[in-house]
C-alpha cells in the first residue's frame, strides 16, 4: 500500500498493511520547534531553522526529508493565519529564551522585560496590553486573560460579543488551501489531512482571543465554566455563529478540495482532564454534543471525509456520545488519563471509531524511560488499539522539546514493527 491507500483502510476499520503513522497531519500531531533541531540533526539530515506554524504551542512545519526519513503517511493541510493574529509568511529569525533560533512570522512583534518574560501583542500593537505571555525559561506562549468587569464589556449579546471571534475564509486563505491540495495530491502519495478546527467548540485555547484589541465577552475560563451554568442559552447562541460561520467555510473548504482529503480536524477543544471530565456527561450532551452532530451530518452527507476529533484528557464517559455525534476518529488517545486502558478502548468502542495516536505516555515513560521502555509500551498500545483495523499509530499529542531524540526514534520503531491482529 501507499501512504493514502494506508491511511484510508485504517479510517475504514481494515488491515492495512502495516499500522499508518502521522507526524504533523494536524496541528496537535506535530513537533515542538526544539525537538525538531534535536531530530533532525540526530537524523543526519541538513540543518535547517524550523519554521512555526503554531507559535503559541510553538509548533513546527515538518520538512519534506523528514516525512521521508520517518516513513510518516500523512501531511496536514494548513491555512497561514495563527491565533496571535499575524500570517505564518515571510519568516525572520528569532531566537527563544533557552538559546534556540526558529523562524516566525515576518509580521510577529514581541518585548522583553528585564526578567526575561516575553510578551506579545494584538495585531503587533505594543501600546496595547500583551495578549500572550512566555515566561524567562518557556518554550510556550500563554493567553493572557483580559476581561475586566464582565457586566462593564458585556451586553450578553452573544452575537455581538464575539461577532469577530471566528470568520470566513478570505481569497488568501483559499489560496493557500488550494496550493496545498494540488501539491501534496498530485506529486505525493500522502494522505491529506484537514487541520480546520473551526468548530471546536469551547477551545480554550481559542476562548481568550490573543489577536483581539478588546475581546468581549467571557474570556477567563473559570468564568466560562460557571457560565456554563449561569447562562446556557448565551453559550448556546456562541455556538450557534460558531456554527454558520464554520459550515460556511465547509462548504468552501470542499469546493477547493473535493474528496482528496482523507479526514478533517473539525475540532480539538479538550473535554478531559487527568482524572475525568472537564464537563458532566449531562452537559456535554446538552451545550456540546449537537453542535457537533450538526457539523459532522454535513460533513457526512456532502463529504466522504472521515471527521477527526482531538479531545485529551479521560474522556471514555462520554465516547458513546463521541461516536453517537458522528466522530469517525479520535486523537490523541491519552492511555495515561485515568480509565483510558487502549485494549478496554478498543474492545468497546474500536468497531464504531478509529484511533489516532496512542504511542507511550507523553507524561512519563516517553520523557523519563528508556528507549527500549518506550518500544514495549508504544508496541503494546498500537496492538491493543489496532486489533481488527482502525489505527493510525503517532505521538500521544505533540512531540515536546523534553523527549529524548532516541525516545521518539523508539516510538516510531514500534509503531512500524507492531503486528495488531485481525
Amino acid at each position: 500500500m501507499n501512504s493514502r491507500e494506508r491511511v484510508n483502510a485504517a479510517l475504514n476499520h481494515e488491515i492495512p498493511d502495516r499500522v499508518p503513522f502521522d507526524l504533523g497531519g494536524h496541528i496537535c500531531s506535530g513537533i515542538h520547534a526544539v525537538e525538531s533541531i534535536k531530530l533532525r540533526k540526530k537524523l543526519g539530515l541538513e540543518a535547517k531553522l524550523p519554521e512555526l506554524i503554531d507559535p503559541m504551542m510553538f509548533v513546527a512545519a515538518v520538512e519534506e526529508d523528514l516525512r521521508q526519513k520517518l516513513g510518516v503517511d500523512c501531511v496536514g493541510i494548513y491555512t497561514k493565519g495563527n491565533l496571535l493574529g499575524f500570517r505564518n509568511e515571510n519568516y525572520k529569525p528569532w531566537t527563544l529564551p533557552d538559546g534556540s533560533e526558529v523562524l516566525i512570522g515576518g509580521d510577529f512583534v514581541y518585548t522583553t522585560n528585564p526578567d526575561g518574560s516575553v510578551y506579545s501583542y494584538p495585531d503587533g500593537n505594543t501600546s496595547l496590553a500583551p495578549s500572550v505571555k512566555m515566561a524567562k525559561d518557556g518554550l510556550y506562549f500563554d493567553n493572557i486573560t483580559r476581561q475586566e468587569d464582565l457586566d462593564a464589556k458585556t451586553v450578553w449579546d452573544a452575537r455581538e460579543d464575539y461577532k469577530d471571534q471566528y470568520a470566513l475564509y478570505t481569497e488568501q486563505d483559499m489560496k493557500d488551501i488550494e496550493a496545498q491540495v494540488d501539491h501534496y495530491w498530485n506529486n505525493t502519495e500522502y494522505a491529506l489531512i484537514g487541520s480546520f478546527y473551526g468548530v471546536g467548540f469551547g477551545d480554550a485555547l481559542q476562548l481568550p482571543g490573543p489577536r483581539f484589541n478588546e475581546p468581549k465577552g467571557i474570556r477567563d475560563f473559570c468564568d466560562w465554566m460557571m457560565y456554563m451554568i449561569l447562562k446556557p442559552e448565551y453559550i448556546k447562541e456562541f455556538f450557534e455563529l460558531q456554527l454558520e460561520i464554520g459550515l460556511k467555510n465547509l462548504k468552501t473548504l470542499y469546493e477547493i478540495a473535493g474528496d482528496k482529503l482523507s479526514a478533517v480536524y473539525t475540532t480539538g477543544a479538550d473535554y478531559g482532564s487527568q482524572l475525568g471530565l472537564q464537563v458532566s456527561r449531562d452537559m456535554f450532551r446538552e451545550l456540546f454534543m449537537p453542535f457537533h452532530k450538526r457539523a459532522n451530518d454535513w460533513i457526512h452527507e456532502n463529504t466522504n471525509w472521515k471527521i477527526a476529533m482531538h479531545t485529551c484528557g479521560s474522556i471514555v464517559d462520554i465516547m458513546p456520545d463521541i461516536i453517537e455525534a458522528g466522530f469517525d476518529a479520535l486523537n490523541p488517545v491519552q492511555i495515561s488519563a485515568a480509565g483510558m486502558d487502549a485494549q478496554m478502548l478498543n474492545e468497546k468502542f474500536g468497531d464504531k471509531i478509529a484511533f489516532w495516536g496512542g504511542g507511550a505516555s507523553p507524561q512519563g515513560t516517553l520523557v523519563t524511560g528508556t528507549p527500549e521502555d518506550v518500544y514495549e509500551e508504544t508496541k503494546r498500545n498500537i496492538e491493543a488499539l489496532g486489533k481488527g483495523g482502525g489505527l493510525i499509530g503517532g505521538n500521544i499529542h505533540n512531540l515536546q522539546y523534553n523527549v529524548p531524540v532516541d525516545n521518539f526514534l523508539a516510538l516510531v520503531q514500534a509503531i512500524k514493527d507492531a503486528k495488531p491482529e485481525a
